[in-house]
């Protein structure tokens, strides 16, 4: 079981030791300043713990690492302009992480240790399997205990249902749900009309399957003309070689591709159609970073599509500095996997925790509720608004295309890879349509 605190060295490290932000004793100079005026048998300010429920190991181990970062850098931050602010005194958030290992059964496993220990705010999100799992466990444990109480931050599991059907008071997802992620990306291909077949595949599991059947209603909808040439489903995370997939995609003369696929089942399964000789455009969720980019090379440039809320060339001085001060953080081309509604999610806890004047997870909630954030902690590039009604976060979405970096609107690489994404088209939140009946706690 894995539940440490993430030894990430910080600003605050680099000038003392003294407080603790973890297990590994990451402090910040504001607190060691506090904690150096003090008696010496005085304690330091309790922090506010955040679990991050995800896979250190196994298949999606590169992506449950490449998160961890981001939140490693969201806590750094925070803490470094003198953490969280309450009635009682400042206190640092501190971050602890506890390995799903890729499976459901794991992380309620590690859900139950994080409660044990009373953290109130729980992150996850690499799976929308594991997401409904989490609340469902969730849902139980806070009518049960009441005193205990805990709610869940998601940044990525995008299963529709998690804010509509199965939508829960104690859950708050900050990324854009697969329906709109999709309706950004059907409008794009809408307007090629060179696009005449398209194959769609996805991996077999409640997110995956809801793309490849939503995808066909909506092209089916906007691009009558277009013929479906595959539609295909595939273990999760099981997959070594996919070039019978490609080679099946190739043989069907598709066009275009549509994948929700994420991870290491993307990377592969780009990786074979470039080994198969796929000469077709890959609209994904997901294809800017993992690996993706430096796999597909130069057949990708004009052809592999993602959409997400932000990349780190949609311009503008404050949106450079962000991605600049993250890649100085974490230099190595390698680690180059930053996403503003992760930041934003942890700006967003820490100014509801204010506003509720307590990290109670209750009065945290309510406080969270409708909460619009203007991205001030983040120099103003990006924000947006947690929806009261089923707890979606409404914020600018960005479809993008690969390119060669120095071409016009592609500034920045990916990965080292020499390769990076310029946009092709911006969304502004709307106010999709949700099914949600809510049981708030009295």
């Amino acid at each position: 079981m894995n539940h440490s605190a993430h030894r990430i060295p910080s600003a605050w490290r680099r000038r003392a030791a003294s407080v603790v932000l973890s297990c590994t004793r990451l402090a910040a100079g504001i607190f060691t300043a506090a904690a150096l005026a003090l008696p010496a048998q005085a304690a330091p300010p309790e922090p506010v713990r955040i679990a991050l429920v995800e896979a250190f190991s196994g298949s999606f181990a590169n992506a449950g690492d490449a998160v961890f970062r981001n939140f490693v850098w969201a806590v750094e931050r925070v803490n470094e302009r003198g953490g969280v602010q309450l009635p009682g005194g400042a206190r640092p958030l501190e971050l602890v992480r506890y390995d799903s290992k890729g499976t459901s059964e794991e992380a309620l496993a590690m859900l139950r240790s994080a409660l044990d220990r009373r953290i109130g705010f729980v992150l996850q999100g690499n799976s929308s399997a594991t997401a409904a799992a989490l609340i469902d466990a969730l849902d139980k444990h806070n009518q049960r205990e009441p005193g205990r109480r805990a709610i869940f931050l998601n940044y990525s599991a995008v299963d529709p249902s998690l804010t509509n059907e199965r939508c829960s008071f104690w859950h708050f997802r900050f990324d854009a749900h697969a329906d709109m992620r999709l309706d950004a990306l059907t409008d794009v291909l809408q307007g090629d009309k060179s696009i005449k077949k398209i194959y769609l595949i996805g991996q077999d599991y409640s997110f995956g399957q809801h793309v490849v059947k939503k995808a066909r209603e909506m092209i089916s909808a906007k691009r009558p003309d277009i013929e479906f040439v595959g539609d295909e489903l595939h273990p999760v995370g099981r997959v070594k070689d996919f070039l019978p997939y490609a080679q099946k995609i190739r043989a069907s003369g598709a066009q275009a591709v549509l994948t929700g696929n994420w991870g290491n089942d993307l990377t592969l399964l780009v990786k074979a159609a470039g080994e198969a000789g796929v000469n077709a455009k890959f609209y994904t969720f997901y294809g800017n970073a993992l690996g993706v980019p430096a796999t597909v090379g130069d057949a990708g440039v004009g052809r592999l599509l993602a959409v997400a809320e932000w990349h780190p060339n949609v311009g503008g001085a404050a949106s450079d500095a962000f991605y600049a001060s993250f890649r100085e953080r974490f230099p190595e081309p390698r680690d180059d996997y930053v996403h503003a509604r992760m930041q934003v999610m942890v700006e967003m806890l820490v100014a509801a925790i204010e506003r509720a004047k307590t990290d109670d997870p209750t009065a945290v909630a309510r406080a969270l509720e409708g909460m619009t954030y203007d991205g001030r902690t983040l120099g103003g590039f990006h924000g947006g608004t947690m929806r009261a009604a089923g707890h979606q976060f409404l914020q600018p979405l960005v479809v993008s295309v690969m390119d060669r970096v120095g071409a016009p609107g592609t500034r920045f690489d990916t990965e080292g890879s020499g390769y990076g994404f310029r946009t092709v088209r911006r969304v502004e939140p709307g106010q999709p349509a949700h099914a949600c009946s809510m049981k708030r706690p009295g």
